[in-house]
């Protein structure tokens, strides 16, 4: 229900933020769930016996004196496990909110002082007793209660497990010595010790040692990662088999785990726009049902001629029967396990209304180089001009590309090194931007030009003309090899689609979505990965202000648009786009700008992250409906619309029933929720490879 942070007296700060509740109850169990989930399980272990005997003693077994009995234990029941309600009742009334504490506490009351005023004043009421009913009515919606904190902490489950993943202790390096010190001591520069099997304690990069990383519940990948001098690491992930040294350059609230738990934490607890609606419906409820309970009891005790006791019965009915928690959880429900469902996957929503926007999408924009191919060229193609030979040709040119940081050096030193191709020294390395590398190879100058910068006429007389034509025609890029002014060959590459690309444009299609890749990359190389992956319209050769311009028009449109990209240069269109999807293995700059975080590398995730905020918010409004529905059904029945036909004697069952329906409907609320949590693709989002 919602609360008004100006009046409410009840408010909690954690995890740098404050939070407001209309009762104690409700604090207590969002400071301490699993406390109260016990406190909860003691109250049922005592109401659902004595309940039961006092249901036993009104309708099948009257010895002397029953009805003390009865008064005693339904006594019991009301002020122990029933005392939340009262608290809960006084918390409201203090700050002046109406929460369905008022109503419970009312209804019983009212039914319990007055078998108790009957039994011990009996000239004042007739001898009709309904200790049952108070009784009963408390132990139901107590169970409902504990159902629903039940359902509650089981969808938290993805936060809870995060909030685990930080070892308490770590070894440090400090002058020359491992030291055992708290995890919440470690600074930036410390160097850890991340023994086999170990956790890490800060996110940090790797100095010494390889290894393999499980990071599976912090980015969702299945399998180990294989890390090495250089490569970063994310604290709360687990070590393999060997033994790391790892400075670390993120700690405490800093590490990428504890901004993790941050952005699931508000996103559980933000307030969708469609919250406002059932919030305002919830704010005048209670006060409502309340005038409603009062009006039918004294309109058939008026004018439809029924008993005194009757008509408190009818008070009491309507009161117990309604259910303003379900339009409270309607939305939390299905946002926590919307979040939880895509956390598991190392999806994050940020910002408080980026599910409901991500829930409208229509049309996924997105780069090409890295968001959906791997991010780095490998090398296709080793064409060797006539009277050369492939080894020869690869061995110079790894030479000279060994000196080099460039992408497309790493792919051409790679491949030398599987073929165990000898790498010679080079002496007087150069790069010539925009034209290529050039050194000297065992007394030889060799020279690596790109394709545009190539001589044509040297290609056409070493006979590489046509295969020059090739690799262009097929999306690739190329370099021509020359040794003493004389061509040795032509190096093609290739940065192919990302493993599960084709999997994610079809489901995103088969959501009604459509996909259009926007690249600075030539026309050829956009239209071989447009087509390998299933995309039908692209455009290539953009700089960021034309992605920007072209996202713009789509949604001048009417289009509801999302980017997906990874790079320093998507961040414009990341941040002007309606949600802004970053690539987990992108730039900072690129997770900043973008409203949802996949951290991983899987073009999948995009497909899954749209898919959760669809079905989060048609949950969120099912659930709406439901409560809207069951309230609008049943309340006219609790008010007496069925006394016509079954006379007053349905009064006899009709409180225990409100109580069991009103008990059922939030945790129906949660259940329905928790259908979320088998939200898939066709295609299960896994590692790469």
């Amino acid at each position: 229900m919602h609360v008004d942070e100006a009046t409410a007296e009840l408010k909690l700060f954690r995890d740098n933020r404050t939070y407001y509740f209309c009762n104690a109850t409700c604090m207590a169990t969002f400071a301490e769930p699993e406390r109260e989930l016990r406190s909860l399980r003691w109250k049922l272990v005592v109401a659902w016996p004595l309940s039961i005997t006092t249901l036993l003693l009104t309708y099948l077994w009257h010895p002397e004196d029953w009805a003390y009995a009865a008064f005693g234990l339904a006594t019991i029941v009301q002020f122990y496990p029933g005392l939340p309600f009262y608290r809960g009742t006084w918390d409201a009334l203090r700050s002046r909110i109406a929460n369905m504490d008022v109503l419970i506490a009312v209804g019983t009351t009212v039914a319990y002082v007055y078998s108790a005023v009957a039994l011990w004043v009996p000239s004042a009421l007739p001898a009709i007793y309904y200790f049952d009913a108070s009784a009963f009515i408390v132990t139901l919606i107590l169970t409902g209660s504990y159902l629903e904190h039940l359902t509650r902490e089981r969808a938290r489950g993805a936060l809870r497990e995060l909030q685990t993943l930080l070892p308490t202790t770590c070894l440090v390096v400090r002058n020359g010595q491992e030291v055992e010190i708290p995890a919440g001591e470690v600074v930036t520069g410390d160097h850890l010790v991340v023994k086999p099997g170990g956790k890490i304690a800060a996110d940090g990069v790797v100095r010494e040692g390889q290894s393999e990383i499980s990071e599976a519940l912090i980015t969702g990948e299945s399998l180990p990662v294989d890390k090495a001098p250089g490569d970063r690491v994310l604290a709360g992930t687990v070590n393999g088999r060997g033994r790391l040294l790892v400075e670390a350059t993120k700690v405490g609230e800093d590490t990428t785990v504890s901004q993790i738990g941050t952005l699931l934490a508000a996103a559980e607890s933000s307030r969708v726009p469609i919250q406002q609606l059932a919030d305002r419906i919830a704010s005048y409820f209670v006060p409502v049902v309340l005038g409603l309970a009062v009006l039918a009891a004294i309109g058939w005790a008026l004018f439809g001629a029924a008993p005194f006791n009757i008509a408190l019965l009818v008070f009491v009915t309507v009161s117990i029967t309604a259910c303003p928690c379900a339009f409270g959880l309607a939305t939390p429900a299905a946002i926590v396990m919307g979040t939880g469902r895509a956390a598991k996957e190392g999806i994050l929503f940020k910002g408080s209304d980026t599910i409901e926007k991500a829930s409208r999408i229509d049309a996924v924009l997105t780069d090409k180089t890295g968001t959906l191919t791997v991010g780095h060229p490998e090398l296709t193609d080793v064409v060797p001009a006539t009277g050369r030979s492939a080894p020869e040709l690869l061995s110079m040119a790894a030479a000279v590309e060994e000196a080099s940081e460039h992408p497309l050096s790493h792919a051409v030193v790679e491949r030398a090194k599987k073929e165990r191709v000898p790498i010679p020294k080079v002496e007087g390395f150069t790069a010539v931007p925009g034209e290529g590398l050039q050194g000297n190879v065992e007394g030889t100058s060799v020279s690596i030009r790109s394709g545009r910068s190539a001589n044509a006429e040297a290609l056409s007389r070493a006979g590489l003309r046509t295969e020059a034509d090739r690799l262009s025609e097929e999306g690739k890029a190329w370099s021509l090899v020359e040794r003493g002014g004389e061509p040795l060959g032509l190096l093609g590459f290739f940065d192919p689609p990302a493993p599960g690309v084709k999997e994610a444009v079809a489901a995103l299609k088969a959501d009604g979505i459509s996909v259009v890749m926007l690249t600075g990359d030539h026309e050829r190389a956009a239209r071989r990965v447009a087509t390998e992956v299933g995309i039908t319209e692209y455009h290539a050769a953009l700089d960021p202000a034309a992605k920007l311009r072209y996202l713009e028009d789509a949604q001048k449109a009417g289009r509801h648009v999302a980017y997906v990209g990874d790079g320093i240069n998507d961040a414009p269109a990341l941040m002007a786009a309606e949600v802004g999807i970053a690539i987990g293995a992108g730039t900072e700059v690129a997770r900043e700008a973008g409203g949802v975080i996949l951290m991983r590398t899987d073009f999948r995730g995009v497909a899954l992250a749209l898919r959760v905020a669809r079905r989060t918010v048609g949950k969120a409004r099912g659930n709406l409906f439901w409560a809207l529905g069951y309230n609008s059904v049943l309340l006219p029945i609790a008010a007496g619309i069925l006394v016509p036909l079954f006379g007053f004697g349905i009064y006899d069952t009709l409180p225990l029933a409100g109580a069991l329906a009103m008990g059922l409907s939030s945790t129906t609320v949660l259940l329905n929720s928790f259908s979320l949590r088998w939200i898939a693709l066709p295609t299960k989002v896994t590692a790469p490879g």
